[in-house]
Parts: C-alpha cells; sequence; structure tokens
C-alpha cells in the first residue's frame, strides 16, 4: 500500500526567521503525521533550507524547490545537488508549473535534472500539469503524457519507482478554483496507466499527489481517491494552523 504524503511548496515566502518560527511550531504536527502514517514535508526557500532542516523535526521531509543538474560551474543564481546534499536536503521539486512559465523551463530539461538528482539518491518530485486552455479543449491526458514520457524520458523501472509525480492543473493553482475529485482522480489514474505502459508493475508502488488550491476543508476529498496518495499545497501550507488542518483532513 502507497504512503500518503503531504508537500507543502512555500515558494518565495517566509524569511529565514518566519522560517524557522513555523519549524519551531511544526514538531508536534510532523510527531501527529507520522504516528498515523503519513509523510509530511515542506519546501522552504534555499536561504531558509538548512535553517529549517536544522530546526524542525527530523522525522519531517525538508525539500528543495529547484536544483541545476550541474556539480558546479559558471551557472549565476543556481544551486547544485552537492550544495544540497551538503546540508542534508535529500528531496527537491522539479518543474513546476511556475518554474516552466516564468524560467522557461521543459520537460526535457527536468529529464536532466531528475536523473541528475537519482544519481545523487536524492528524491525528485515531477510537477505536470496543464493550463485551462488546454483543460477546455480536452487535450489535458495527451498533455500530461508528454510531460511524463520526456521528463522521465530513458529512466529504468527501478529509477522511476523512486521519483513523486504530482499532478497540478496550472488552472487551479492559486486560483481558488480546485478539480473536482473525480477529474484529479480520472487524470491521476490515466497518469499511472502511462507510467505501466513505460515502467510495467512498479507503476502501482508510484506516490502520484494532486496539487491545485488544496486546503484543510477540501484535502480529505481528494484522499478518499484510490490513486491519489498525497497533495503538494502552496499556501494553505504556510500557517501552522491550516498545515495542521491539512494533516488532519487526511486522516478523514
Amino acid at each position: 500500500m502507497r504512503k500518503k504524503l503531504l508537500l507543502g511548496n512555500w515558494k518565495m515566502n517566509k524569511t529565514p526567521a518566519e522560517a524557522k518560527d513555523f519549524a519551531l511550531a511544526a514538531s508536534e504536527m510532523v510527531d501527529f503525521a507520522t504516528s498515523h502514517d503519513i509523510d509530511v514535508g515542506v519546501a522552504p526557500t534555499f536561504l531558509s533550507l538548512e535553517i529549517v532542516k536544522n530546526t524542525i523535526n527530523p522525522k519531517c521531509i525538508v525539500a528543495a524547490q529547484n536544483c541545476n543538474e550541474n556539480d558546479h560551474g559558471a551557472f549565476t543564481g543556481e544551486i547544485s545537488i552537492p550544495m544540497l546534499k551538503s546540508i542534508g536536503v535529500s528531496w527537491c521539486i522539479i518543474g513546476h508549473s511556475e518554474r516552466r512559465a516564468y524560467n522557461g523551463e521543459t520537460s526535457s530539461a527536468c529529464n536532466l535534472k531528475i536523473k541528475a538528482l537519482l544519481a545523487a539518491n536524492m528524491t525528485p518530485v515531477y510537477c505536470c500539469g496543464e493550463s485551462l486552455e488546454t483543460f477546455e479543449k480536452g487535450e489535458t491526458k495527451s498533455f500530461v503524457a508528454e510531460q511524463i514520457r520526456t521528463g522521465l524520458k530513458d529512466l529504468t523501472p527501478e529509477e522511476a519507482k523512486k521519483v513523486i509525480i504530482a499532478y497540478e492543473p496550472i488552472w487551479a493553482i492559486g486560483t481558488g478554483k480546485s478539480a473536482s475529485k473525480e477529474t484529479a482522480e480520472d487524470t491521476i489514474g490515466f497518469i499511472r496507466r502511462t507510467l505501466r505502459e513505460i515502467f510495467g508493475a512498479v507503476a502501482v508502488d508510484m506516490r502520484i499527489l494532486y496539487g491545485g488550491s488544496v486546503k484543510p476543508v477540501n484535502v480529505s476529498e481528494y484522499m478518499s481517491m484510490s490513486d491519489i496518495d498525497g497533495a503538494l499545497v502552496g499556501g494553505a501550507s504556510l500557517d501552522p494552523a491550516s498545515f495542521h488542518g491539512l494533516i488532519e483532513g487526511m486522516l478523514k
């Protein structure tokens, strides 16, 4: 049985001091989550990674929001995988729609990062999802399938098994408009079938998250679906009380 996962993506929010305050407040809620067999984690900004890692409950996953596939070099403004590993960070979000939209990140570029993370024994959280225009045209599945096939190209089944997939329809991110549980389940079920076509039986064990205006009041709806294994949450993960509400909602 796949273990549930709640991952909070803080995006460009929280100063290091604010991140430390959250980490201090989160200790008991992390214990609560893990005692109910839920993995829980947060993805702070680069500035706050080490502070959160050293302050928060050690059972909590601490993920980076991006990385560069090169170990070092003339890549101004970038952060390498060895740098992340040096502070104990072993998870990284790859291909978030905001990175794709604002930084021109492609699925092919994501593929390079995913391979580099896996080679370093780190866990990639690979994001996929469609625009409102694509959704309204009924082209969601073909669009997302291409993101999956390109982003995970040339991985072995054993490598693919280590990747977390996060389906986040772009039209539901930060808009307050979330996909229905049925729509999310339908697309995530399709993603799992696509993974099975590519990688075989290991697809059954791969965790696929939903993201897009997930809140304490609706997270239980998504968790009731058989193919949805957790949530990648933005704004609702910034407040400790809301974060705790998300954890409680995953148990219903």
